[in-house]
């Protein structure tokens, strides 16, 4: 489906340009300090809105003035105003992060429902990225959002077709699935250990996913997310930790993020390379 483009049109001057991704950013940045909270207190089943703000380390409720996205932080030079205690980078870096994102999806998708829905997609990949990398596990609530999020990507618009959304929640979730039960056998069978070789989040991730943004974006997002996970891998048991375990999930929701905007490009792009060489 062609949208009529509203951002890029001839009738539009720099001052609106300005002031649009002004609002956007500053949108996105109050919606990663709520994805802030859901990364920290979802996990530890604790309520995401009864409980006001407060220092992990005194315990000092934080002030209105001091909850203000990424500026407080930056006012405060990552201290608690109260003990002096370190707050860490992580939450301006969570809030810059979605208001980036959210910036980039509306430059490349314009504005409309599609684009609105993937800003929704990217701070739901944002709250499962950070919080499995903190815990090793993906929240089926979130997963489950992530999937609902094809019911009106599909009412709305007609990029996709219906089976192209159900194979694209099959065709790498399945292989995933497969290949984790394996490994769990083989682990059983030689070292006693109950080890599955992917993830069943990770496993979730790509089915709900692949619904939300089809069969030729999903493949791509894992090839994506794979080599991330590599490269990184590498990088993390040479340098940071001499582990090997490590999240997934971050780099997945990475490969799912790119493929979102530039999927179905970077799909046809490499059908093309293939068909020049024959």
């Amino acid at each position: 489906m062609e949208y009529e483009s509203i951002l890029k049109s001839e009738f539009m001057d720099a001052p609106f340009y300005i002031m649009f991704y002004v609002i956007v950013f500053l949108f996105g940045i109050c919606v990663g300090s709520f994805l802030n909270v859901v990364i920290i207190r979802l996990p530890n089943n604790e309520s995401l809105i009864k409980r006001s703000s407060h220092c992990m380390s005194c315990g000092e409720k934080i002030r209105v003035i001091d909850l203000i996205p990424v500026f407080s932080w930056l006012l405060l030079r990552g201290k608690c105003h109260k003990c002096k205690a370190k707050i860490s980078a992580r939450y301006p870096i969570v809030e810059s992060l979605t208001g980036f994102t959210f910036m980039l999806v509306f430059y490349v998708k314009d504005l409309n429902a599609e684009s609105i829905i993937t800003c929704v997609l990217f701070a739901l990949l944002i709250v499962i990225g950070f919080m499995d990398w903190d815990t090793l596990e993906m929240e089926p609530i979130i997963l489950a959002l992530i999937f609902l999020l094809s019911i009106p990507l599909h009412l709305l618009t007609d990029t996709l077709t219906l089976s192209e959304r159900i194979i694209g929640a099959l065709c790498i979730s399945v292989p995933f699935f497969i290949i984790g039960e394996a490994c769990r056998l083989f682990y059983k069978r030689c070292r006693e250990e109950d080890i599955r070789g992917i993830e069943l989040g990770d496993t979730l991730l790509m089915f709900a996913a692949g619904a939300v943004i089809g069969t030729k974006a999903i493949i791509v997002s894992a090839f994506l997310g794979i080599i991330l996970a590599a490269v990184c891998g590498i990088i993390y048991k040479l340098f940071i930790t001499k582990e090997s375990k490590f999240a997934f999930g971050p780099f997945l929701a990475m490969g799912i993020a790119i493929s979102a905007l530039w999927g179905e490009r970077i799909a046809q792009w490499y059908l093309s390379l293939l068909i020049v060489e024959n």
